[in-house]
């Protein structure tokens, strides 16, 4: 559906790049209007790296037409048109609608049909405004740059289809994309890095490489699967959490895949806030369910059985059994062919008798709703549950419950995404139970975790993003934040103390909390500048105390915790893709999938024993060390181990052998030089202990 609609007050907080793209968008509508003057728009705001803009076209715009728009473009902004901001009345603005004026170079025998419908949608008492620049007007809250020459450089860039507003009830449009610039360096630096990114996609590396396969077919969209490859990275990448967190005084969990629906209501995820993003439920009936009711009109009486069958209007022949079947087993399929029968009235006025007779056992046994069960999309209702297991103690706190729970979520097919998006996901998860006044202590220590991991994987640049409430979304329709406005006070100004005091750089961004409390998202960027969405951690003061959670205080006295959500590893799925395209492939030694390859120059059969001889010691010291003793050309084999971006060669030929010694290549850098076995072993060993990059 569509996204969210933004304030006036948050439009307005664009940055400079945004308000050039955005502007860019106006430009961009002015050019297709000058070559179709039929065009009807909808919307055209800035998004992540560039603009859209969304119209109604009886010509279909193909990439082949997108030279001719950018030379209508390039005249509009050599023109230095000013943008001009205009407030208008809700009525102007449905009279100028009505005749086609808006989102268009001048009137119109059709209305703007799409800016009608904005126009009325708009909040009553909210200012209503257009942008001017030349003769195109257009529907508009801004912000913008001055002027159409203050947009340094462009580029269109793709087409798609989308509905209006996101429902596929509406007209589906053509969506141009394009993206703006400062200046032309800027931009040839923004698709150098595109290019860059093409080559080291996720999805290509790792079917290169043998990481992962998708099996639409017989799995399902969505759902990767682990090859063996990909299987290592992944084992590592828990190792280094849990070694991680062992050390931070973390405790490992484990929780089920399902759960009952209650679970999810008491937590809040469920009816509303979280159903579109969880599977559908599971409906079970308790076991034995059938029997139960045979057992139970077993025990009635003859007498009973004469008024079921006067509540049901049933007569006394229908009753009769057939063959072997005894009278009970008469009645009970009778009752169940019956009841199937009844309307809503006569269900009702039996449901009455019911309640004052043998009946209500029979009825409510037959009619009882199934149990439903969700497949787990979070893991913290389980985590809370866990918690309340137990009575706690002041002295227990902090809590800190660590696990790689396996999470489904049902993200829309068209959202699916290689790793980056899908429906199974293993996620870096712990829930921080603890006391308001080890909030900061606790908090800090789990940005610290954030920074040791950057260290790791050489992530240099990065940012948190941390998301506020709305206090005019606490209540109403557009309810959107849990109604405690002091505690969002409060547990707000401790998370930007926390940030301040670390010198950790953040934003702050407001309206996009969690509904239960702040969160953060951590951003960071690859090495070729491209921007990820790593992880969240998140403030809960609201769902500890929907499942009454409560720890004995100093003073005897019953206290709800706070609840630290954080997965700083976010989950596999999305981090590997992440590292993949990061390293291009090019795991450092200790997540590399296979690490060492032992190489012979010759396959007689002591050098092949020698070879095996290595590949053992490795492997006994859990290097995951394979060989090729083929009688292939050693350069052929350097070749295919390159090609499989195989870490570190050890080549060996009878000289090697003799000497006891291995010539070590590492791919990408090539020959290092020959070293004793025993050097070369105890290096690799402990280069990937250390976790060198």
């Amino acid at each position: 559906m569509e996204n969210e609609r933004k304030t006036p007050e948050e439009r307005q907080k664009m940055t400079d790049l945004e308000r050039i793209r955005h502007s860019c968008a106006h430009v961009l509508a002015t050019a297709v209007l000058k070559l179709w003057p039929d065009a009807q728009f909808a919307a055209g705001p800035p998004v992540e790296n560039g603009f859209y803009y969304d119209v109604e076209l009886s010509h279909r715009i193909t990439p082949e037409d997108f030279p001719k728009i950018e030379e209508e473009m390039k005249r509009v902004v050599k023109e230095n048109q000013v943008f001009e901001k205009v407030i208008v009345s809700r009525d102007q603005a449905l009279a100028d609608a009505q005749k086609g004026r808006l989102a268009a170079l001048g009137e119109r025998p059709v209305p703007s049909k799409f800016k009608l419908d904005i126009v009325q949608h708009i909040p009553e008492g909210e200012p209503i405004s257009y942008f001017k620049n030349g003769d195109f007007i257009d529907l508009c809250a801004g912000p913008h740059v001055m002027r159409t020459g203050n947009i340094g450089a462009f580029k269109l860039t793709q087409l798609a289809s989308a509905y209006y507003k996101g429902d596929e009830r509406n007209p589906q449009l053509q969506r141009i994309y394009g993206t703006a610039f400062k200046n032309r360096t800027e931009m040839d630096a923004y698709f150098a890095m595109v290019e860059e990114a093409k080559r080291r996609d996720h999805r290509k590396i790792g079917q290169e490489m043998g990481l992962f396969a998708m099996d639409a077919e017989y799995v399902g969209p969505g759902l990767p699967l682990w090859l063996p490859k990909g299987g290592a990275i992944l084992e590592e990448l828990e190792k280094l959490a849990k070694e991680t967190e062992f050390t931070a005084g973390y405790v490992r969990v484990k929780t089920p895949h399902i759960a009952r629906e209650k679970l999810y209501l008491t937590s809040g995820h469920l009816p509303i806030l979280y159903k579109d993003s969880m599977f559908p439920p599971m409906e079970l009936r308790e076991e034995g369910h059938d029997q139960t009711l045979i057992n139970l009109i077993a025990k009635t009486k003859h007498d009973a059985m004469n008024s079921v069958a006067s509540a049901l209007g049933l007569k006394a022949d229908d009753l009769t059994p057939v063959g072997d079947e005894s009278p009970f087993e008469k009645l009970s399929e009778v009752i169940e062919a019956r009841i199937g029968q009844q309307s809503d009235e006569e269900r009702k006025n039996f449901e009455e008798l019911a309640r004052h007779s043998f009946n209500a056992d029979i009825y409510f046994a037959w009619t009882k709703q199934p149990e439903r069960y969700y497949l787990k999309a979070m893991n913290c209702p389980h985590h809370h549950r866990i918690f309340a297991a137990e009575p706690r103690s002041y002295r227990d706190l902090p809590l800190r419950l660590a696990e790689y729970g396996t999470n489904y979520r049902y993200e829309q097919s068209g959202e699916l995404f290689g790793l980056m998006r899908v429906r199974s996901l293993n996620m870096n998860d712990a829930h921080i139970y603890c006391t308001e006044e080890q909030f900061a202590d606790e908090f800090n220590a789990v940005n610290a975790m954030y920074l040791k991991y950057f260290k790791i994987f050489g992530i240099e640049k990065y940012i948190m993003r941390f998301s506020t409430h709305d206090p005019a979304r606490l209540t109403g329709d557009n309810a959107k934040f849990v109604n405690e406005p002091e505690l969002w006070k409060k547990t707000e100004d401790l998370v930007r103390q926390v940030l301040i005091d670390s010198k950790i750089p953040y934003v702050e961004v407001p309206n996009e909390a969690a509904f239960y409390g702040p969160k953060i998202d951590v951003q960071v960027w690859s090495v070729i500048g491209r921007e990820f969405t790593l992880a969240t951690n998140q403030v809960d003061f609201a769902v500890p105390a929907r499942f009454g959670l409560k720890y004995r205080d100093k003073d005897n006295s019953e206290k709800t915790p706070l609840c630290i959500h954080r997965a700083p590893l976010g989950t596999h799925e999305r981090f590997i893709g992440f590292l993949i395209e990061h390293y291009a492939g090019n795991f450092p030694l200790w997540l590399a999938p296979e690490q060492v390859r032992v190489l012979t120059i010759g396959d007689d059969e002591p050098l092949v024993a020698y070879g095996k001889s290595i590949v053992a010691e490795l492997r006994g010291s859990f290097v995951r060390a394979e060989g090729d003793f083929s009688t292939n050309k050693i350069n052929g084999k350097i070749q295919e181990a390159e090609k499989a971006r195989v870490h570190t060669m050890l080549v060996i030929g009878p000289r090697d052998m003799q000497a006891g010694a291995v010539s070590v290549r590492v791919h990408g850098k090539g020959n290092i030089g020959a070293k004793p076995k025993t050097e070369a072993v105890a290096e690799i060993v402990a280069a990937i202990r250390e976790r060198r990059t």
